[in-house]
């Protein structure tokens, strides 16, 4: 299909699309939490302190600075301030563990780590930096020289600093000797193609992958959010509490810039707190994106009594059952999903508001201008005809160059210019994406190709089920078999025969999970479930 029809955009760096919005609009919020907000003036003039900071600590363009947070004000600040002197912001994901981390630090070839000792549901932080180097605590701060992390040479602690890191005071004293004049001599030679965030990817299976990501890139893919799918003003009050090191986060504070909108995001994403905030602040756009987030949401005790009334749009990926019930939870809003991947800016469709309720479960929309997308057959890479399932791949703007430090995954990834997303999809005749898993989810049972999503949405359509996930276990006859692990609806209780006959009344028999495993608790990536750990829970 064609697809790349400009519409004008004016790409621009990230810094100075900050700037911009900073004149037209300096005394509207662009970051509001729980128990803080700021201005956008006030952001600016900070992410200019964060840069000063970072050039007085050596840190130049091109240099890699690594921020691991939970979700505050202070981790948009340190990315912002690394756009605005043309350094790579690598946002770290909260979740690792000590050897994930010391990989990534070394991977990334970071110059500067900032992190912060407000500890997060996941971890608290400097024990964890000094669990994955256990030489910060004999280091001297002011100069590192690690044999495990040998580009590092500062690790800040905005907060109470353990042995190694520096402090605070001593990250903002570091600025005193550097002016705004020479953040801007940096920022006026940022070049759109120059590398703006290199987000990781989640390792679910493997060491996570470094994707570095253009400001341009993000910059279009932003403002293609804003003014082709979402129609933001600036009196909208955008809710995504996702983190910060995921792109669910990245991508709307980019559409919010373009608007002059403000972010609302949250440290802990906790339902009750969740629902005040939106309540206070009148919160026109929620983006939960994930159904863990939205079912804690809609079976939270206040959820009834919470006035949504200004919601007026809300973001979902979920099976289609799973949708069915999140929008009529929000009958005052629109809900509308998405398809994409952190390699392509995080999102290449949303669904338009306009588009029909079935429409907008059944599909993810089409691409914003400038993307194009094919299917192929995986094994002869032949072009399908449109409702064919195939995998799905991605050319323009949107996608990056390539994996960084990776030349054999860079190879198997890209194809005359496509990139090779490992995705199964089909695509409408109007074009619209439809989503139907990951490739390598696809189970083989005894010949037959089966899509674990497939099996998912049908328990999901169950009364008693809230989540489920299928993955493959080993099989001698079949190869493998289906099996299911599901967390149950609040309240709300089934057998796991009651499950599978469920399944056997609607799927081939092939497609019938074997056995069913109860869970409260699912083991997650930053905003997936570690399909890999279910697994292992099997052997």
């Amino acid at each position: 299909m064609d697809n790349l029809r400009d519409h004008r955009i004016h790409v621009t760096t990230i810094g100075d699309l900050l700037l911009t919005t900073r004149d037209r609009h300096p005394d509207r919020p662009l970051m509001i939490l729980p128990d803080r907000r700021v201005t956008y003036a006030e952001f600016a003039e900070r992410a200019y302190g964060r840069a000063r900071s970072m050039l007085g600590l050596g840190v130049t363009s091109g240099d890699f600075v690594g921020v691991l947070m939970a979700n505050c004000i202070e981790f948009m600040e340190l990315v912002l301030g690394c756009h605005l002197i043309g350094a790579v912001a690598v946002p770290m994901n909260a979740r690792y563990k000590p050897g994930e981390l010391a990989y990534v630090v070394e991977n990334a070839d970071l110059k500067l780590l900032v992190t912060s000792d407000l500890i997060s549901e996941y971890a608290d932080f400097g024990e964890l930096l000094t669990t994955a180097f256990p030489e910060l605590a004999d280091a001297d701060a002011t100069s590192l020289d690690l044999a495990s992390a040998p580009r590092l040479k500062n690790v800040v602690m905005l907060g109470d600093a353990p042995a190694g890191f520096l402090t605070a005071s001593e990250f903002e004293a570091a600025g005193t000797r550097v002016t705004d004049d020479a953040v801007d001599a940096l920022r006026v030679r940022v070049s759109v193609s120059d590398p703006a965030i290199m987000m990781y990817t989640s390792g679910t299976t493997a060491n996570p992958k470094g994707c570095p990501l253009a400001h341009g890139l993000l910059v279009r893919n932003g403002v293609n959010m804003n003014r082709t799918r979402y129609f933001l003003s600036e009196s909208d009050v955008f809710w995504a509490p996702l983190p910060m090191f995921h792109m669910a986060s990245v991508l709307p504070l980019l559409a919010c810039l373009d608007a002059g909108a403000a972010l609302a995001s949250m440290t802990h994403v906790e339902a009750g707190t969740a629902l005040e905030m939106m309540e206070r602040d009148r919160a026109t756009i929620a983006f939960p994106s994930f159904p863990t987030v939205t079912n804690e949401l809609i079976t939270h005790p206040r959820f009834a009594d919470t006035d949504l009334s200004s919601l007026r749009r809300i973001n979902n990926v979920a099976p289609i059952e799973m949708l069915r019930r999140f929008q009529d939870a929000f009958p005052q809003a629109v809900q509308t999903g998405a398809y994409g991947m952190t390699e392509c800016g995080g999102v290449i469709s949303f669904n338009h508001p306009e588009e029909s309720l079935e429409d907008r479960l059944h599909t993810c929309g089409v691409p914003f201008p400038g993307i194009e997308v094919r299917i192929t057959d995986p094994d002869t890479l032949e072009e399908v005809p449109h409702g064919e399932r195939g995998e799905i791949w991605v050319r323009g703007y949107c996608v990056f160059d390539g994996y960084h430090k990776s030349p054999e995954k860079n190879a198997e990834s890209f194809v005359d210019g496509w990139f090779r997303t490992g995705d199964l999809c089909s695509v409408t005749d109007r074009g619209a994406v439809c989503y139907h898993g990951r490739i390598k989810d696809m189970l083989k049972v005894g010949g037959e190709n089966v899509a674990a999503l497939e099996i998912e949405s049908h328990l999901a359509s169950h009364p008693a089920v809230q989540l489920a996930q299928v993955v493959g276990r080993a099989d001698d006859r079949l190869l493998e078999v289906p099996v299911a692990f599901v967390e149950m609806a609040p309240g709300a209780s089934a057998s796991a025969a009651e499950l599978i006959a469920h399944c056997k009344a609607d799927l081939a028999s092939f497609k019938v999970p074997r056995e069913i495993y109860f869970v409260d608790e699912w083991p997650m990536s930053s905003t997936k479930v570690q399909k890999f750990k279910l697994l292992d829970m099997l052997s």
